[in-house]
């Protein structure tokens, strides 16, 4: 007999996570769904850590789940993304991180949205961060923004503003979108301990430019966990700046005047962050707003190359 192929595939990139990783599993485990409707796909990416060892004793435990492993050599989040992408077999593809925990509608969610809105190419959830330690001092609402990725636009399915796009850790993409538009820009996306974002964005950018249709999803949930080491000055300058870098390839690969723009619009930015870098200091707040001013530094360090 043929196995029924799945409504959604839930894809995992892993690299050196495996405890973490064992809690985005047992959350996917709670789905309010039948397990025949949904699958998911972990990426090994490289890990040395004893990540298959932990992936193969969960799957073993949960026999009722449609769970896979597969290898991709060539490191980098967007290598092995788009690895899941080609070893899954739904017309709906969910896409989440390793240090993620879901909740109990997810698959659900993103199922039903794809099924009411066939006009759509994807979209994205809700992302709540859970801190693992109290935030430092200097991490504002706008410099956690790179850390954390917090996310919410609502309790109602509505399009995507024009200037936002679905998070990295929680999107959903139509397989037919991506089979039109192509995967993911594999010069961009964190690269082992490396940082470098913007995979996601260039990926729904695209889609948008070719007159597709991306949504905000509330009933699917993501909650993002954040350790001590990514709290740290040191990360915090590594990302930001790493975002700058993922920034100025992104535009470049547009041409000319994209990459001109976006230097334009940092410049916005950056008066931006001296308001409200005088607005902390006059609210005895300083070190936020002198942490705005290092992040935005950072971003353009790397946008400038």
């Amino acid at each position: 007999m043929t196995e029924a192929i799945p409504s959604l595939s839930i894809i995992i990139a892993t690299y050196n996570r495996a405890p973490y990783l064992l809690g985005t599993l047992e959350s996917l485990a709670t789905q309010h769904l039948d397990p025949s409707r949904w699958e998911a796909v972990v990426v090994n990416n490289n890990s040395k850590d004893n990540t298959a060892e932990v992936f193969n004793t969960f799957a073993a435990a949960h026999p009722e789940l449609q769970m896979t492993m597969v290898t991709e050599t060539r490191q980098g989040l967007s290598h092995a993304r788009n690895c899941g992408i080609r070893h899954s077999r739904a017309p709906y593809v969910a896409i989440i991180d390793d240090d993620e925990k879901v909740n109990p509608g997810f698959a659900a969610s993103y199922i039903d949205f794809f099924e009411r809105y066939p006009e759509a190419a994807g979209g994205g959830g809700v992302v709540v961060p859970i801190y693992e330690c109290p935030p430092p001092r200097w991490l504002s609402p706008i410099a956690a923004r790179p850390i954390a990725g917090a996310l919410y636009l609502g309790d109602h399915i509505r399009p995507f503003p024009a200037r936002k796009y679905p998070p990295g850790g929680n999107m959903g993409v139509r397989r037919e979108a991506l089979e039109r538009h192509g995967l993911f820009n594999t010069e961009l996306g964190r690269t082992g301990e490396k940082p470098m974002g913007g995979e996601e964005k260039e990926l729904f950018a695209r889609l948008r430019a070719a007159g597709e249709k991306i949504y905000y999803l509330p009933g699917a949930v993501i909650y993002h966990l954040i350790p001590p080491s990514k709290l740290t000055p040191d990360y915090f300058d590594r990302v930001n700046r790493m975002g700058g870098m993922s920034e100025r390839v992104r535009t470049r690969e547009l041409g000319r005047g994209a990459y001109l723009r976006r230097l334009i619009t940092e410049g916005v930015k950056w008066v931006g962050a001296l308001v409200f870098a005088v607005g902390y200091t006059l609210r005895l707040q300083p070190l936020k707003g002198w942490f705005l001013l290092r992040m935005r530094w950072q971003i353009s360090r790397g946008l400038i190359g």
